[in-house]
């Protein structure tokens, strides 16, 4: 892939995306054709080369609006309960669902691949998505320390910690390749590991 460069928006800008992210979604990254995109979108191959010179650049693009919808949920679920418990179940549900889904472990892949030559790719990426949930975290874990629920030292660690413990025993194994699905019991099994875990080093029994 060339450096990105800064990619035009038009008014078939959503148009495109949307095409696109259904592409993406029915075939994977490697399976998706320009061909198929451009038919279920609406629009030609010169429109959409007009706004994405790359295959790449379009995925990514997509990926940053899933991470971007993704996010949302996984705050919404955060800043919707008031249990601390029942509210980092459901944010590490939205966030392991989304590491192993096909498009989260395929959008990994190439932000991984790319990033060390350009590194703007995995900033936007970042900032998109995880940085998103990291700063909604901090602030709920925070008002959990403040109401006296939650005893954290460095706040700034437990933050990372937490999606961490959502990605265990699988996530690699997946990115890697050395297998193409998980099960239902074993998303249950890693979410209730996780929160079992974080909330034994940073609960307040009451």
């Amino acid at each position: 892939m060339n450096a990105p460069t800064a990619i035009k928006q038009g008014r078939k800008w959503d148009q495109v995306l949307e095409g696109a992210r259904t592409v993406f979604m029915r075939d994977g990254f490697e399976g998706a054709s320009v061909d198929d995109i451009v038919r279920v979108a609406g629009v030609s191959k010169a429109t959409l080369y007009s706004y994405f010179p790359d295959k790449r650049l379009l995925f990514l693009e997509v990926a940053k609006m899933e991470c971007q919808a993704q996010s949302q949920e996984a705050v919404s679920s955060i800043e919707t309960s008031g249990d601390i418990r029942e509210a980092l179940t459901m944010a590490a549900s939205r966030m392991i669902r989304f590491f192993t889904s096909p498009v989260g472990i395929q959008v990994y892949r190439i932000v991984v691949a790319e990033s060390q030559r350009f590194p703007e790719v995995g900033r936007e990426f970042y900032d998109c998505g995880p940085a998103v949930v990291r700063d909604i975290l901090r602030g709920f874990l925070q008002k959990g320390i403040d109401q006296g629920k939650l005893k954290i030292d460095d706040l700034e660690l437990a933050t990372h910690q937490f999606p961490e413990l959502c990605k265990a025993g699988i996530h690699l194994q997946l990115a890697i390749g050395l297998r193409d699905s998980v099960t239902e019991e074993e998303i249950d099994r890693v979410i209730a590991g996780a929160v079992d875990m974080f909330l034994c080093k940073y609960g307040v029994d009451t």
